[in-house]
């Protein structure tokens, strides 16, 4: 679609225009997060066939996100010269051929490169870090709102998706499901962002769908809170030597951790204590489905009330989450795992809505996907670490007991860290603005 013809349609429908690409990127992180987090279903049988050390087999999935820490600042330069639709294409093709190579691998070094490296690559260009860089340009009044209902496709295609290549899993094997996977991330996903632009004013629009200009602009200045620091033209170079950067990758490095440790090993722990693969399997997908309502209202909420008091409400979720899968060594009761599920899902995936949100507030400007993008190393690198170190962990003590302990404390880093942040330092929210 020629830029011209969107701007024809953009013009016609200003304010519906913005939620269509909301509904774009809800499509888009629907099944690109659910093609990574699918190694979930895919390590079990994966280990079970190979007979590989689970901290090896699991070191692919961490893989990955090590690759996308390192390409995260490269991506965030690309975007703010090429634009999202570039990127997000790229993203596309890498996590299709993935998934389609996986189906040929037998030696470590395969799973590494297609289900590790190319998987998490282009997830990583279509998912939240490069969604988290230009949707905030389309929102302001109700930036983590709308971010929290693109970001609520994950709950979606997870509760959709998984469970059903689970089931092609224990009928067809686990390659069927790749191909199955990578089929459909190119039949979906490669047309439907031809239509995403980086920002309103491209389409001759304003934010949140606005008519005036004028009214738009003292909206953002009645927000602002510490005007000497929003007056400042941020770069990479004058962010890094400010302490709220760094806060912000100790709570993005911590929200990672504690979040992909527990994805990517808990169905493997709820099998081992009991539990079936179908049941295991359900609940990974009940995660993200909880995670929807968890994701728009707590988004919403944010809006409201400020991104701290919520970023600490999603960290206190993997605190519960830890504590009951710690619990649930002991008493593997339904109860406590749907106390596990609800925690993750409804509270802690409300990091999402807020990812973009929180870094927006403090370094809004034309470099902030550059800025965003290297403050997002750190959240690879906690997806990175969290894994292995909890699957190497298991394998020298035998049980999960340490491991989830140190990810339940890296919950507990990532709510101090965001204080210090103090993104509503900077700017207020659209509801404390009103109230003001």
């Amino acid at each position: 679609m020629q830029p011209s013809i969107m701007a024809r349609f953009a013009a016609r429908l200003p304010f519906f225009f913005g939620w269509v690409i909301i509904a774009v990127a809800f499509l888009t992180v629907a099944v690109s997060v659910t093609a990574r987090t699918a190694f979930s279903l895919m390590f079990p049988p994966i280990v079970d066939e190979f007979g590989w050390d689970r901290g090896l087999a699991a070191g692919a999935f961490s893989f990955g996100f090590l690759v996308s820490a390192v390409i995260s600042p490269v991506v965030g330069r690309i975007m703010d010269r090429r634009g999202p639709r570039f990127v997000i294409e790229i993203g596309v093709v890498l996590t299709a051929a993935g998934l389609l190579g996986a189906t040929m691998i037998h030696a470590p070094w395969q799973l590494y490169a297609t289900l590790g490296l190319l998987v998490g690559a282009g997830a990583n260009c279509m998912s939240f870090s490069v969604q988290s860089q230009y949707l905030p340009n389309w929102f302001v009044r109700r930036r983590a709102l709308a971010i929290g209902v693109a970001f609520s496709g994950v709950g979606v295609g997870a509760i959709l998706i998984l469970p059903w290549l689970q089931t092609i899993i224990l009928k067809e094997g686990w390659r069927s499901a790749c191909w199955a996977l990578g089929l459909m991330t190119l039949v979906v996903l490669l047309p439907i962002n031809l239509i995403v632009t980086k920002r309103p004013q491209d389409l001759g629009l304003l934010p949140d769908g606005a008519k005036e200009a004028g009214a738009a602009a003292a909206r953002r200045a009645a927000a602002v809170v510490d005007p000497v620091w929003t007056a400042i033209d941020w770069t990479v170079a004058k962010a890094v030597r400010t302490a709220r950067f760094w806060w912000l990758v100790v709570g993005f490095f911590s929200a990672g951790y504690a979040w992909y440790a527990v994805q990517v090993h808990q169905t493997k722990y709820l099998v081992e204590i009991g539990f079936s693969p179908m049941q295991a399997a359900w609940s990974l997908g009940f995660v993200a489905m909880v995670g929807i309502p968890g994701q728009i209202l707590l988004g919403g909420l944010s809006d409201r009330i400020g991104r701290e008091i919520v970023w600490t409400i999603a960290c206190g979720g993997f605190v519960i989450c830890y504590a009951a899968l710690l619990a649930l060594a002991g008493t593997p009761s339904q109860p406590l795992l749907y106390v596990m599920v609800l925690s993750q899902g409804a509270l802690g995936y409300a990091f999402t809505s807020l990812m973009g949100a929180v870094v927006a507030e403090i370094f809004e400007g034309p470099h902030f996907g550059s800025i965003f993008s290297l403050i997002m190393v750190s959240l690879l690198a906690g997806g990175a670490a969290g894994p292995y170190v909890t699957g190497v962990l298991h394998d020298i003590q035998g049980t999960y007991t340490a491991a989830f302990a140190v990810g339940l404390g890296f919950s507990a880093l990532g709510a101090v860290a965001v204080w210090f942040a103090a993104p509503g330092k900077v700017r207020m929210v659209a509801g404390r603005a009103a109230r003001n």
